[in-house]
């Protein structure tokens, strides 16, 4: 089963948390971090729209 790209963004976000809370990371490793977590972000907005276009709003009758 192949892995997505998703999922290797996520790995990679999370080995450089891991890497930050036990030893701290470089400069060019937060840049890293920074531009995956904005990825990430744009990724679930895009998934977010994506659902809420598909949402549809009914009006209930009132009830008599």
């Amino acid at each position: 089963m192949a892995t997505s790209p998703i999922n290797i963004l996520i790995q990679r976000i999370n080995e450089l948390s891991r890497k930050q809370k036990a030893e701290g990371l470089e400069e060019w490793e937060k840049a890293e971090q920074e531009v995956l977590r904005q990825e990430y972000l744009s990724f679930i907005r895009g998934q977010v729209k994506e659902t809420l276009s598909k949402v549809k709003i009914v009006d209930d009758l009132p009830v008599q």
